[in-house]
Parts: C-alpha cells; structure tokens; sequence
C-alpha cells in the first residue's frame, strides 16, 4: 500500500537479530529503517536505539527448492510456492539424511575393512601354502629321484655282472692257456725223441711216454656256459617290471579334493584324496571359494561334458554325504536338498539315509559309493560295488538322477 515501504526480493546473506528476537537479513533491515526514518521492528514495531542489530544470527527458516535458509520476512515473496520449512527443521531432516548416508559409508568401510583383512589373511595363508606345498613336492620328487636311484642300480648291476663274467672268462683262458703250454711242451718232448738214436731212445722212452700219456689222458677242454650277460633278465618285461614298482609310488586319483573350498573344521590327506574332521576351526581364508556354514569340501576339477566315475571309501563313518554340485551352488548359505537347486547326494545321518528330502532302506552299510555321472545325457547314478549288492538288497544301485547339468563338481561332506 501506498507509503508502506518496500523490501528487496533478492536480499543480502548477512543475518542480523533485534532485542525482539525477530531476525532479518541486515540489508533488508537498513532499507526499512532508511524509508521509515525510525529504529522499529518490521514485525512488532517495537522501538529500538541500537544502531548496530545482533549479528551471526541464523535465519530461521528453509526453502527445499533453492536448498538454503531466507529471511522469513523480507525473502517469503520471493520463494512463493516453495517449500519452506523451520530452520531447526530442516536442519534435523539433512542431519538425518546425512546420519544414513554416513551409516551407509561406514558400513561399507566395515565391508573394505572385512575384505582387506581377507585379502591380508589369504596372503598369510599363501605363504604356508607355499611352504607346505613345496616340502610335499620335494618329498615327492625324492621318491621319484629313490625310485631313479634304485633303477640306476640295474644298470651298476649289469656292469658287475659284465665284470665278473670277464674275469671268469679270464680264468678260464689262463687254464686253457696253460694246458697248451704243457701240451706244446710235450708234444717238443715226443719229437725229440724220434730224433734220438735207438739206444738213448730205449733209454728215455718209457720216461717220456709217461709224461704224453699224462698229458693226452686229461679231459677236454669245455666253454663255460654263462659267460655271456644275461640280456634276458635285465631287459625282460624291463617296463612293467618298472611300472610294477612305481605303482607303489605313482598313484592316479581321479578325483583330487580342493583345499581351497574345504571348510574350516575339515583337514585333508596330504595327498587330497581323503577328508576327515579336525576338531577346532583351522585359521583358514574366507575366501569366495570356501564353504562356511556346513562340513563341505569341493573337488579340484569340474566336469562339462562326457561320462565320469569315482568310488568313495565310507567305512564305518557315522555321517557323510556323496554327490555332485553345480559349480555356481551356494558356498556361504544354505545348502540345497535338490537336484532341481544344484545338489544331488546321498547322505547318511544319525543312521538313516537320506536321497533330495526321502529317506533310502539298505540291508547293511555300504563301504564304498560309486558315483557315475553321464554329463551330455544329464544323469547321475549312485550304486555299490559289485560283491556289495546282494547284501544292500538294491540291486547295486541306490539312488539315480536325471536333469540339466551346468558345469558340475563333486561334493563330499563328513
């Protein structure tokens, strides 16, 4: 209205105060008390004498919008329409905002932290690993070099057995030399004596004839047999003889046990063909490959394709189960009971034994499951050996799988 005075749309940032409590913007303030000739406030008229107002004053109000605090009397015009709300509101709002965002970022520090403890743990484990598998490797490789150690003795037995038949040979060829030394000696004799006249021949012949007959009387010469290297006996069957002996060192497993995916409380064969229960939690990696929650462990290789099988030794164990797994099945969770989920197995707990939720009737225990695995038709078969299957009563066979398979491993737990 007319002589009513004005006030700036876009007015300054400095916040001031009056005794009233009433805050404006310190521009705003000048202008009004410029055109009103006087010290009042804009809102109570009440009469004031400072002409220096409180400053540092927080505005009390915030637009959404524009996202900053204004002046609730001299910049309302201008944030019509807005969303306006108290300062100390506001405030309260970001701060929660600001809390969650914190709480978001401090929990992924918590998740940083987790893995590089992970990353440093695996690293600690690594290193034991390679001291662990080096010494295993060296052992190995001692064996081999043993085993080349005692195969090497063949060829130093072939060497003596040539040195003594040389020096056989050389006996013998002393003796037959020395037969013909006398031989030569008295067949001279003999001629000598045709050569003498009658008397000293008469006188010298029985002497003479004695010593021939004593020579021509001795038994023939013979060869000796065996004087040549027994070929035969160091070359016959020379590799199965070897390979014989090495079965004793070389074994094939054709399924080798992943220590990378076993859980803490399991420990393998130095080997990695067999698993039992250690007791305490090992010190171990939670790395990704690693199964958490439940006494499992992997094996090294999977399969995508072709036919495949494996006998697994039991025994007497009280509990354990046999199978193959997808690849891709839940290593930190829940394990599934169904082949349908990425699991088919037999289990043996607490006496009964269990195939995807149903229980399975045997006469007796089994000591071993084969497990053979048909990839490109999709099945999977669990049976016993032969001289097992009548008295399973199952014909041999336990339990059968057919369904789609994904890049599968087998599966073991104890």
């Amino acid at each position: 209205s007319p002589g009513t005075p004005s006030w700036p749309r876009n007015c300054g940032r400095e916040p001031v105060s009056l005794g009233c409590h009433h805050s404006f913007c310190s521009s705003c303030l000048d202008k009004f008390w410029d055109q009103t000739k006087n010290k009042n406030c804009p809102v109570c008229k009440r009469k004031f004498s400072e002409d220096h107002p409180n400053k540092d004053y927080e505005r009390k109000w915030f637009c959404e919008v524009e996202q900053r605090a204004v002046c609730h009397v001299c910049e309302f015009p201008a944030h019509h329409g807005h969303t306006v709300v108290p300062l100390e509101q506001a405030v309260k709002d970001l701060k929660e905002k600001l809390t969650s965002e914190l709480d978001s970022l401090q929990s992924k520090q918590v998740k940083c932290k987790d893995i590089e403890e992970t990353y440093n743990k695996v690293v600690q484990y690594s290193k034991k690993q390679l001291v662990s598998t080096e010494r295993q490797i060296r052992g190995e490789f001692e064996k081999l070099h043993q085993f080349l150690r005692e195969e090497e003795a063949r060829l130093a037995a072939l060497r003596k057995e040539e040195e003594e038949k040389g020096k056989m040979i050389a006996r013998e060829m002393k003796n037959i030399q020395d037969q013909i030394s006398s031989l030569t000696e008295s067949i001279t004799a003999v001629k000598q004596e045709f050569r003498k006249r009658e008397v000293p021949f008469l006188k010298s012949y029985k002497h003479t004839q004695t010593f021939s007959r004593a020579q021509y009387t001795l038994p023939d010469p013979q060869l000796v047999s065996g004087a040549l290297i027994d070929v035969a006996k160091h070359l016959g069957n020379l590799q199965f003889r070897v390979w014989e002996k090495m079965q004793g060192i070389v074994k094939y497993t054709p399924v080798i046990l992943d220590p990378n995916t076993s859980a803490r409380w399991l420990s393998l064969s130095d080997d990695l063909t067999s698993v039992s229960q250690t007791g305490p939690i090992q010190q171990l990696p939670d790395n990704p490959e690693r199964n958490t929650n439940y006494a499992t462990v992997l094996c090294s290789e999977g399969f995508s394709s072709g036919k495949h099988s494996w006998e697994v030794e039991v025994r007497d164990h009280p509990e354990w189960y046999i199978g193959v797994a997808k690849e891709s099945i839940n290593r930190k969770g829940k394990i599934p009971t169904s082949p349908d989920k990425g699991l088919f197995k037999i289990h043996l707990d607490e006496g009964t034994y269990w195939v995807g939720g149903q229980t399975l009737t045997l006469k007796r225990r089994p000591q071993r499951i084969r497990v053979q695995l048909d990839y490109d038709r999709g099945e999977v078969e669990l049976c016993v050996r032969e001289r097992d299957r009548e008295r399973l009563g199952k014909g041999g066979y336990l339990v059968s799988c057919t369904t789609e398979f994904i890049q599968l491993k087998c599966v073991f737990r104890i």
